[in-house]
């Protein structure tokens, strides 16, 4: 069947129309994205500030199944350390370090004014040219007195010449070959003397006596130095002092009464003063077989298992010395710093930075000791603790952590 002209307009493809709705959904695009970029740019500006807090990581307690059986209070001590000075008295020209400065073995630190001692060493340098230059000369007299004493000895034969002249001309020959070896002799005397002064220059140069950290600079250049005490207070006796932090250990007084309780290779948990929530595993190198009459105490090397740079010398430190039978009744639980632990209406709870945001958790608390909290429930290790913050913290508050 046909179809009319009519029909034939209406089913052609009206080209128009979706370009119009193209453009319409375009625009909305449009507005949409800029929605969105305002909101953003209005969270941006308008948003509350981070607050900044610090905060101390929840850690299981190091001494977890190990009673402690004595508890002593100690320094940290270097066993390698030296007050560096020079061999020689000297004013101080050059001081090439400073303090918290790390050296090698052999590393120069300072030079003393070598003005002196270089012309003491060109005068016996000379000497030891004049005297080689005497040998030379009467090497050359004893090749003559030679060649003399030859001639008349032939003169002598035939007896032309008298037996005078020979035993005369045997007397020079033998008299400069007496020189020859006193003049040896002198040159090793002149050679000496230069290696004196050389080593002497090179005493004027301080080095380092092993690898380690300048911790005090005592002199500074117009000084004067010496390896002893001279002159009252204006001379100096050191340069500087050199510490290995290699050679970082414990030193404690333990009561005579109780050192029954310490043993050679002893598990120590150290704690520093200046880090109170940061236990270090440790053990006993030796206890000093001598006691202090004076203050009844047995000294007690205590070595690190592991140094660490935080670890200074003449900090002070406590140490808590392990036995080794088990508690399996104990719970050991997790530990806090007692600053992170809050109360409210009678219940305990700490703030979590969780994401950036503070989180508000509630903990069952156990055992408490000095500066710690054990915490049996409501934490896992590695969360991070609020220390101190602001009174006002709440729920969900924006917060950036600093940790102890």
């Amino acid at each position: 069947m046909g179809l009319d002209k009519n029909t034939l307009e209406t089913l052609r493809i009206d080209r128009a129309a979706p370009q119009a709705n193209n453009s319409h959904a375009g625009r909305w695009l449009i507005v949409i994205s800029l929605a969105v970029l305002a909101l953003g740019l209005a969270w941006k500006f308008l948003a509350p500030s981070a607050v900044v807090v610090r905060t101390a990581t929840v850690r299981e307690p190091a001494s977890a199944g190990r009673q402690t059986v004595l508890n002593a209070s100690g320094y940290v001590t270097a066993r390698r350390q030296a007050t560096v000075s020079s061999k020689v008295t000297g004013k101080v020209t050059e001081v090439l370090f400073e303090e918290g400065q790390r050296v090698q073995q052999g590393t120069i630190l300072a030079k003393l004014d070598t003005s002196n001692v270089t012309a003491s060493l060109k005068l016996a340098e000379a000497q030891l040219v004049v005297a080689k230059v005497s040998l030379d000369e009467t090497k050359v007299l004893i090749e003559q007195a030679q060649r003399e004493q030859r001639r008349i000895s032939e003169l002598a034969n035939n007896r032309i010449s008298s037996q005078s002249d020979l035993d005369r001309a045997q007397s020079d020959v033998s008299s400069l070959k007496a020189r020859l070896d006193r003049q040896q002799q002198e040159i090793g005397v002149a050679q000496s003397q230069v290696d004196l002064w050389s080593q002497q220059l090179d005493d004027t140069i301080i080095r380092a006596p092993f690898s380690g950290i300048i911790i005090s600079k005592n002199a500074q250049p117009g000084e004067m130095i010496s390896p002893m005490s001279a002159g009252g207070s204006f001379t100096r006796t050191g340069i500087g002092t050199v510490v290995d932090m290699e050679s970082i250990e414990i030193e404690v007084d333990v009561n005579e009464s109780y050192i029954g309780r310490v043993e050679p290779e002893q598990r120590v948990q150290a704690t520093l003063d200046a880090y109170p929530d940061w236990q270090m595993p440790a053990k006993v190198i030796a206890i000093i077989p001598t006691a202090d009459r004076q203050k009844a105490t047995v000294k007690v090397r205590i070595g690190f298992e592991k140094l660490d740079p935080k670890i200074l010398p003449d900090m002070g430190v406590k140490v808590a010395f392990q036995g080794g039978t088990e508690t399996p009744a104990q719970k050991p639980g997790l530990v806090i710093p007692k600053a992170a632990l809050r109360q409210e209406n009678g219940r305990d709870f700490v703030w979590l930075v969780q994401k950036r945001s503070a989180t508000r958790r509630s903990v069952t608390v156990g055992a408490r000791r000095n500066d710690e909290v054990t915490i049996s429930d409501g934490l896992a290790v590695g969360d991070q603790v609020v220390l101190d913050g602001p009174a006002e913290l709440k729920e969900g508050a924006r917060v950036t952590g600093e940790k102890r």
